[in-house]
């Protein structure tokens, strides 16, 4: 089965990501976001905005805030790779993007991806933290591709 990559709103991208993803939940904002279409329907789905952190927002960088899929193979792949063309093709010179340390990162490895180590802490704090735990509590690794 081959994938194919379209634009997709944030809206789309958010309701594809309320219904699938293991543990986030949807975004506020974006710079753009795109999907992969097995030709029928939507089956993943990756947003890309600005870092979080305001030390990487240096105006060249940006962060997949989220990639989702339905477990369509290849799909995580295909929407990293397709990521990073696009962030290029704007005039960016670098993507991260965060994935807990429990998980095996092989998507990202696989789209050319490399680990820089480990980051974050294991919950928000500050005034702003949310009251209940938003994601797991565990150490991030961050990914990058230049």
């Amino acid at each position: 089965m081959s994938l194919d990559i379209v634009p997709v709103s944030l809206a789309e991208a958010n309701a594809f990501v309320t219904r699938y993803h293991r543990h986030h939940r949807a975004v506020v904002g974006h710079k753009f976001s795109i999907g992969a279409t097995d030709g029928n329907r939507i089956v993943g789905v990756c947003i890309v905005g600005r870092p979080v952190s305001r030390y990487l927002d240096d105006g060249l960088t940006l962060e997949v805030t989220r990639c989702c899929t339905d477990g369509t193979y290849n799909a995580c792949s295909i929407l990293y790779a397709a990521a990073w063309r696009a962030a290029r093709a704007m005039g960016y010179k670098k993507v991260i993007t965060y994935i807990l340390e429990s998980e095996n990162g092989s998507s990202l490895k696989a789209s050319g991806y490399k680990c820089v180590g480990k980051c974050g802490g294991l919950r928000w704090t500050g005034k702003r933290k949310p009251e209940v735990d938003l994601c797991p509590a565990q150490l991030k690794l961050r990914f990058e591709k230049e």
